[in-house]
């Protein structure tokens, strides 16, 4: 007689999930290389109902029914971003499969595909906030200076002598789906290794890939499920107090 609860609280709960992750893809629709997430829910295991047998509890199987969705998984749209050209000479994007590498300052290393770079004190490439590009070697890149040139490899030269300089790393991992991912565009994981041939494009950045109109889209989808969801739980409740109250006063 309550089965009804479940489906309703089921979908609030499942709508409202969605709604943080679209949430969180809106925020960040406009930062460089961000991959958006989706998120999927499936129902429990089936239920067994049985009914409650005779002395020799011989038990008789009335069905199998499943009558609530939970979380199942966040998945990351890994596709490519448009890349979008900036004109800035600390500017870098990835066509294709791979990952900046990152020396965070906290310790250890995070990957991403924003390429949005600059130079600290000493000279070393670095992401602001964040730590220190490194490259295909795992080292830091120390270049001293945005006078450059930078061929589709990530290989880095200087402008006026035309000295190598250092190479932008570009890591990828065998599976992507072990990757843990922060929701603002960076990720950890185990077993990178560097691409041997990257394909690299300098002074540009790739877009974020979550889209403005079907992000909005699904927002309001998802708010009109969950306000639906909300007005029919309430609904029920009055229908099962009036069941508990009236029809019990008849009996």
């Amino acid at each position: 007689m309550f089965k009804g609860f479940y489906n309703l609280t089921s979908g609030m709960h499942t709508q409202q999930q969605n709604l943080n992750v679209v949430g969180n893809n809106l925020v960040n629709v406009s930062t460089a290389g961000f991959k958006q997430s989706r998120y999927t829910a499936r129902t429990f295991d089936d239920v067994m109902y049985t009914r409650v047998g005779n002395r020799e509890k011989i038990y008789t199987d009335i069905g199998r029914q499943s009558y609530i969705r939970a979380n199942d998984e966040v998945y990351v749209d890994y596709s490519q971003g448009v890349p979008e050209p900036t004109n800035i000479p600390l500017d870098f994007a990835i066509m294709g499969e791979g990952f900046f590498a990152i020396q965070s300052l906290e310790g250890g290393t995070v990957y991403t595909r924003a390429g949005s770079f600059s130079l600290d004190d000493e000279g070393y490439l670095c992401f602001p906030g964040m730590g220190y590009v490194l490259n295909p070697d795992g080292e830091r890149i120390q270049l001293r200076t945005d006078k450059l040139n930078v061929d589709d490899q990530g290989n880095i030269f200087h402008k006026d002598t035309g000295g190598y300089l250092g190479t932008v790393g570009v890591y990828e991992f065998e599976d992507v789906a072990q990757l843990e991912h922060n929701g603002d565009g960076f990720f950890t994981g185990e077993g990178a290794q560097a691409v041997q041939t990257p394909y690299v494009l300098w002074k540009y950045l790739e877009r974020s890939n979550a889209d403005m109109i079907q992000q909005m889209t699904e927002m309001l989808t998802c708010q009109r499920a969950l306000q639906s969801c909300a007005t029919v739980t309430k609904i029920y409740d009055e229908v099962m107090g009036h069941s508990a109250s009236d029809v019990g006063r008849m009996g």
